[in-house]
C-alpha cells in the first residue's frame, strides 16, 4: 500500500476501516485468527500491532531498515518480521517493550538477502524465505534453525496453502509447492515467464493461480503446468493473488493500484455474483 494506510474490508470489497500511523509504503499485511488484531510491516521502518475493532495502533516495534513481512502466532501472542536487514525478529506481545530475540542461521544474520517471507506455522514453527535463495525452518522454542532448503535464484513470493499443508513458493521460472514440515518431496514446475505470486486451489488442490510482475495478467495453470486461463482486467504488473478460503474466488493485486476478484466458476451465484448456475 504505497499510501502507507492499510485498509480492512469484507470479503466482498466493502470497507470497514483504514489503520492510520505508518509514515511509508505497507509492505505486509496479517490478521489473527481471531481477527481481533492486525499486523502490519512497514517501509517506515516499523512493524505495527492494531486493535481491528477501533482501528487504533496498540503498539509500535522500531526497526533499522524496511520492513518486508510480518507473521502472528495463531494465539496471537507474538509476531515475526522480516526484511531489508536481512534478520528476522520475534517480539513477545505481552512484554511489548521488551527487546526482540532473533532467529540467526551464522552470525547475527537470519538470511544472506532481504527476507522476503515470514510464516508462523503451528504452535512453535517458524518458516523464512529470502532473496538469498533459501527457505529456512526454525524452532520457535528454541530459535534455532532446524533445516534449509536451496533455490537457483531468490524466493520472490511464499505462502502457507493451510488446507494442503503445503508451501506455495516463487523462485525465477518455478512455482513450488513443498511440504510444510520437510519431510516429503516438493512438487516444481517450471513455467515460461517468472511468476511473482502463486496461490494453490485450498478445495479441488487441482490448480493455481499465479500473477507476473512482467506482464498485466492473471494466469490459472493445472497442476502439470498447463494453462488453463489468461485473465486480463489489470493495467500493471501484477505482485500477489490469492485464493479464498473455500476456492470459489481468487484475489489479485496489481501495481495499477486495484485489488480484482475473479470467480473460480464465472457465472456461479456467489457473493457479489448474482448470476445463473
Amino acid at each position: 500500500m504505497a499510501h502507507g494506510n492499510p485498509m480492512l474490508r469484507e470479503w466482498t470489497g466493502d470497507w470497514i476501516g483504514t489503520f492510520l500511523g505508518h509514515k511509508g509504503a505497507v509492505w505486509s499485511t496479517k490478521l489473527s485468527l481471531d481477527s481481533s488484531r492486525a499486523a502490519s510491516g512497514s517501509a517506515d521502518f516499523t512493524a505495527k500491532i492494531w486493535d481491528t475493532y477501533s482501528g487504533s495502533p496498540i503498539h509500535s516495534f522500531p526497526h533499522n531498515h524496511i520492513v518486508r513481512s510480518v507473521a502472528l502466532s495463531p494465539s496471537a501472542s507474538h509476531l515475526l518480521t522480516g526484511g531489508q536487514e536481512k534478520k528476522v525478529r520475534i517480539f513477545d506481545l505481552n512484554r511489548p517493550d521488551a527487546e526482540p530475540d532473533f532467529l540467526c542461521d551464522s552470525g547475527i544474520l537470519s538470511h544472506d538477502g532481504t527476507v522476503k517471507s515470514v510464516l508462523w506455522i503451528g504452535d512453535h514453527t517458524g518458516i523464512t524465505a529470502g532473496e538469498d535463495g533459501k527457505i529456512k525452518w526454525w524452532d520457535l522454542r528454541t530459535r534455532k534453525l532446524t533445516t534449509a532448503l536451496t533455490f537457483a535464484g531468490p524466493i520472490t513470493s511464499m505462502e502457507w496453502s493451510a488446507p494442503t499443508q503445503r508451501l506455495v513458493a516463487t523462485s525465477g521460472n518455478t512455482v513450488a509447492f513443498i511440504p510444510g514440515l520437510p519431510n516429503g518431496s516438493a512438487h516444481t514446475l517450471v513455467l515460461p515467464y517468472t511468476p511473482s505470486s502463486a496461490s494453490i486451489h485450498p478445495i479441488l488442490q487441482d490448480r493455481f493461480v499465479t500473477g507476473n510482475s512482467g506482464d498485466e495478467w492473471v494466469r490459472v495453470h493445472g497442476m502439470d503446468g498447463e494453462e488453463w486461463e489468461v485473465l486480463k482486467g489489470h493495467h500493471g504488473p501484477v505482485h500477489c493473488v490469492e485464493y479464498s478460503p473455500d476456492g470459489e474466488m481468487y484475489a489479485s493485486g496489481s501495481e495499477d493500484g486495484t485489488i480484482r476478484l475473479w470467480q473460480t466458476t464465472p457465472g456461479k451465484s456467489y457473493g457479489l455474483w448474482q448470476g445463473t448456475t
